[in-house]
């Protein structure tokens, strides 16, 4: 249904993109099949935009070296595992590529197997290398080392999210999927106000904060329900197709 909608909308002269956290290689096993129309990828919640038709990286934002060894001497020896953003490309310990379990984020476990740069030593590979890093994300064993490691973080110049169970996301200052929807028009040279952003997460919202009309899956949380201006269905019932219908394409559903 989401696939056929995209195509419906390209097919019309529309432009569709997706908005994620995720690397360009995470995203690329579904280059495929459902998201085979997509062009354009905001990744790394804001972080690094993607254009799939010309595989290249058409801007990026990344965290400062000195910002990133303190992130990291902070998490050092700490019960927690790491996932790199570099250059769309995503970085996992091949330890903790095992164990993702233990950090309560199994439903990870096989994409970051498939599609993760393996180290044997992350920290002290990028202690050697100091490879651009966009985004970190940092996953702990329990909430209690999540939120004390959060609140240390928090005092650098960085943004920091909570995620998942006992996870938080680290992105450049500011940096967001607003900010990556804004650069992305400018790029695409589409009017702000002519955008429709569909979404269901924290992260989103600064995203519909900007967007022409934000629209608030089924399952949204209630922060993102407070931005938006109208509701299609949640996830497993097509909302993202019924926006795509009714709101971008005025209902036309072929």
């Amino acid at each position: 249904m989401f696939a056929g909608a995209i195509a419906r909308a390209v097919e019309l002269g529309k432009r569709i993109a997706v908005c994620t956290g995720r690397a360009v290689g995470e995203i690329e096993p579904y280059e495929e099949n459902e998201l085979q129309n997509v062009r354009y990828f905001v990744c790394e919640n804001g972080a690094l935009l993607y254009d799939s038709e010309t595989k290249e990286i058409l801007s990026s934002t990344v965290i400062p070296d000195e910002i990133v060894e303190k992130i990291i001497d902070i998490i050092d020896g700490e019960d927690c595992m790491l996932i790199g953003y570099s250059k769309g490309r995503n970085l996992v310990d091949s330890i903790d590529a095992e164990r993702m379990d233990y950090f309560y984020v199994t439903r990870y476990k096989e994409l970051q197997r498939k599609t993760g740069k393996h180290y044997d030593g992350l920290y002290d590979a990028y202690r050697k290398e100091h490879f651009p890093m966009e985004k970190m994300n940092v996953y702990a064993s329990s909430v209690e080392i999540r939120d004390r490691l959060f609140e240390k973080i928090i005092q650098l110049p960085v943004t920091v999210v909570y995620a998942e169970d006992t996870g938080f996301e680290i992105s450049p200052l500011h940096m967001s999927k607003g900010i990556g929807l804004k650069q992305l028009c400018e790029i695409v040279k589409i009017p702000l106000e002519h955008t429709i952003a569909v979404g269901d997460s924290d992260n989103d919202v600064k995203m519909m904060k900007v967007a022409g009309l934000p629209v608030a899956m089924g399952n949204a949380r209630e922060c993102v329900r407070e931005v938006c201006k109208v509701n299609v269905a949640d996830n497993d019932h097509g909302g993202c197709a019924e926006a795509i219908y009714r709101y971008l394409l005025g209902g036309q559903n072929e």
